[in-house]
């Protein structure tokens, strides 16, 4: 088993509140969850209405289409255009 861990961090710009954030991300996550069935949460940055951090995690069996995969989600979350991505990594687990 095969197992993707991927993490973002965005700038979020024009947005002064929580509230208007909590927006912006909860699309982002919908939209991701939606288009590659990926487990998604906000993972950190909770309390900072500037700056917005992302996880997803998947599993599979073939490590080299976990990593398209997962290289297709940062990119997708990247083109939305809802917050500019200022950091992203992940980590591929062969269990």
């Amino acid at each position: 088993m095969v197992v993707g861990i991927g993490s973002m961090t965005f700038r979020l710009h024009g947005v002064f509140s929580l509230k208007e954030k909590r927006g912006i991300v909860k699309s982002m996550i919908a939209r991701i969850q939606n288009n590659f069935n990926v487990s998604v949460a906000e993972v950190g940055s909770n309390d900072n209405w500037e700056k917005a951090e992302i996880g997803f995690s998947m599993t599979g069996n073939d490590g080299r289409v976990i990593n398209s995969k997962m290289d297709k989600v940062f990119n997708f979350a990247e083109e939305m255009g809802l917050a500019e991505m200022t950091d992203s990594g992940m980590e591929i687990i062969n269990l």
